[in-house]
C-alpha cells in the first residue's frame, strides 16, 4: 500500500486476533509499531515477531496510567491510530449486569473516544493529518440476539466515527470505521462447530472470514490509496450485512 513505510502506528489490543493481524501486515508494510494490550510482552511474543519497529505498551486501554502512556508516545509522533481493542460480556438485555453492561461500554466506546480525541489533538498538528480507524461491528446495523451493550458500542462507534471525520477534516485527518463479520479469531474457537456452520450458511460467501483480511482492510484505509474516503463504515462480512 502507498504511504505506509515509516509511519508511526498506534493498536490498541494489539497481542491476538484481528489486533495481531493487523501489527503485522503494518509491519510488513514498512511501519513502526506502537502496540497496546493487557498482557505481559513476553507472554504475547510480539517482541519475538517484531524485532525491531515495535514498541509495546502495557495495561488496560481503559486507565489513566495507559492513556499517559499513550501521550507520551504521540509525543513523539503519530500517523495512523487502530482502536481494535474490545470485548463481549453477552447476556440478554433483561438478564444483563451493570457491570457487564459497564465493562463492555467502557473498552468498546469509551477508550475509542479518549483514544481518538487524544490522537486527533497531535494528528491536526501533522503537515498531511494522519488517520484514526475504528473497529465497529456488522451487528451494529441489525442488532444481535444477547448483545444490547456490544451493539451499543458498535453502534456508538459508527457516530463517533463520522462526528469526528467532519469535525477533524479540515486538518486533513481521515476517521473511518471497519465492521468485519464473523472472523476467525480464538473467541470463534471456542464455539460449538455446529454454531460455527451456522455462521457460515449465513455469508453469501459461505465461510468465515480471516483476521488478515480485516488487516488488509485497515491498511488500505490507512494508505494514500485511501485519501478521498473519510466518515465511512466499511463492511469487511463477507455479504453477511446484506
Amino acid at each position: 500500500m502507498k504511504g505506509l513505510e515509516n509511519k508511526r502506528v498506534f493498536i490498541t489490543g494489539a497481542a491476538s486476533g484481528i489486533g495481531k493481524a493487523t501489527a503485522l501486515r503494518f509491519w510488513q508494510e514498512g511501519s513502526e509499531l506502537i502496540l497496546i494490550d493487557i498482557p505481559d510482552l513476553e507472554k504475547t511474543e510480539l517482541n519475538h515477531i517484531f524485532p525491531a519497529r515495535m514498541t509495546y505498551i502495557q495495561g488496560d486501554i481503559t486507565k489513566a496510567t495507559t492513556l499517559n502512556s499513550l501521550d507520551f508516545e504521540m509525543k513523539k509522533g503519530v500517523d495512523v491510530v487502530i482502536n481494535n481493542a474490545g470485548i463481549t460480556r453477552d447476556a440478554q438485555a433483561i438478564k444483563m449486569t451493570d457491570e457487564q453492561w459497564d465493562q463492555v461500554i467502557a473498552i468498546n466506546l469509551t477508550a475509542v473516544f479518549k483514544v481518538s480525541r487524544l490522537a486527533g489533538r497531535y494528528l491536526k498538528e501533522n503537515a498531511n493529518g494522519g488517520t484514526i480507524l475504528n473497529a465497529a461491528s456488522v451487528v451494529a446495523h441489525n442488532g444481535n440476539f444477547g448483545q444490547s451493550n456490544y451493539v451499543a458500542t458498535k453502534a456508538g462507534v459508527i457516530g463517533i466515527t463520522k462526528t469526528m471525520a467532519k469535525e477533524l477534516g479540515k486538518y486533513g485527518i481521515r476517521v473511518n470505521a471497519i465492521a468485519p463479520g464473523f472472523i476467525a479469531t480464538p473467541i470463534i474457537d471456542t464455539m460449538p462447530e455446529k454454531v460455527i456452520d451456522m455462521m457460515k450458511e449465513k455469508s453469501p460467501l459461505k465461510r468465515i472470514g480471516e483476521a488478515s483480511e480485516i488487516a488488509a482492510a485497515y491498511a488500505f484505509l490507512a494508505s494514500d490509496d485511501a485519501k478521498f474516503i473519510t466518515g465511512t463504515c466499511l463492511n469487511v462480512d463477507g455479504g453477511l450485512s446484506f
